[in-house]
């Protein structure tokens, strides 16, 4: 009997699987960033880093924070529902760990 993916699960893996949507998530997980901060520790072009936080705030995933300072400071993070990434994103540092060479 074959068994049919979950549609929420397909839908979960193709967002994830987008390049370098796990690494920006996974650089949130240590708390608000500024644009240059994120784009500097994942190595990421800047066209792709908009690209994939624009993706993660329509999901729901990040939220971004903008102060009326001069300039203008914006920060990105993550929400309740970015949060929750956090135990999967542990699980694959420590699978990683000791399955992978570095």
């Amino acid at each position: 009997m074959d068994k049919l993916i979950c549609p929420r699960f397909e839908k979960a893996m193709g967002l994830l699987s987008h390049r370098w949507t796990g690494m920006i998530i996974y650089q949130l997980l240590s708390g608000p960033q500024r644009f240059c901060s994120i784009k500097s520790a994942v190595g990421v072009s800047g066209k792709v880093l908009t690209e994939r936080l624009k993706d993660l705030e329509s999901e729901g995933i990040v939220k971004r924070d903008v102060y009326p300072e001069t300039p203008v400071r914006i920060e990105y993070s993550l929400t309740e529902k970015g949060l929750g990434l956090e135990p999967l994103m542990r699980d694959i540092e420590k699978w990683s760990q000791n399955w992978l060479e570095a």
